[in-house]
């Protein structure tokens, strides 16, 4: 047991950590400095041999904790801060980005919250036609017989528009692709189809009629399914006891 002792966990990185870690050693080796340009995205994704979804998602993960900065006409910088500075930032962006999902969850559940508050203040008559051509994307794909996962998110995201709050969007779309991601991979979606249905029109009626304490406490009944999921896990210990997820 001693000998195993001395072993340790290996870590499985996803294509965005090993973008960010790259782009955190290219800063740290002085071969990336602030000022300097990033190549295209075109050129990125290739040469890192990813998508450039998952390129982009590195780089607005960066640019949300201030690494790098885009601006008009000169495209994407490294921002301005010390080697020092940029390099303790990323190590603490990358250790954000573990499995701790409990926390993921709940950041979750307290951003939308607000979200959709805001939106029942600030929506617009576009953001109405877009929130409710997303809610009747998702039940065409609940028809189909798929999961709608992916529709469920877009549903979400155009309430995020909706609020006109830029940061708590951001926020989310760095906090919930993770979930929906773990969701995918394990094939978890809510067996009471009929439920999320009308959770998603009530909340869309409430945003219509500009009732926000009542769209934020519709949508945090919504989102009771994914923290109970959480309990379940903790109970059934694959989280341990800081709420990341145990491999298996």
């Amino acid at each position: 047991m001693e000998i195993l002792n001395n072993f340790s966990e290996i870590k499985i990185e996803s294509p965005v950590d090993k973008i960010i870690r790259q782009i955190r050693d290219q800063i740290g080796s002085g071969q990336l400095k602030p000022g300097d340009r990033l190549p295209s995205e075109r050129m990125l994704s290739e040469r890192f041999g990813v998508g450039r979804t998952q390129l982009r998602d590195a780089l607005r993960k960066l640019e949300f904790y201030g690494i790098l900065k885009t601006l008009p006409q000169s495209g994407t910088v490294v921002a301005g801060l010390g080697i020092p500075a940029l390099q303790g930032l990323m190590t603490d962006m990358l250790q954000l980005q573990g499995n701790d999902f409990k926390s993921l969850v709940e950041s979750r559940i307290i951003l939308e919250r607000n979200i959709a508050q805001l939106a029942a203040l600030n929506r617009t008559d576009e953001d109405l036609v877009q929130i409710q051509a997303a809610s009747a994307a998702y039940e065409a794909a609940l028809d189909r017989g798929e999961d709608a996962i992916g529709e469920d998110f877009l549903f979400h995201l155009k309430i995020a528009d909706a609020s006109k709050n830029t940061v708590l969007k951001s926020l989310m779309l760095i906090i919930t692709p993770d979930i929906v991601q773990y969701f995918k991979k394990h094939n978890i979606c809510a067996d009471d189809h009929a439920k999320v249905v009308g959770e998603h029109r009530e909340l869309v009626d409430h945003i219509i009629h500009q009732r926000p304490e009542e769209a934020g406490s519709c949508l945090t009944r919504h989102l009771d399914m994914i923290a109970n999921y959480v309990n379940q896990l903790k109970e059934q210990s694959f989280l341990d006891s800081d709420g990341n997820l145990v491999q298996s």
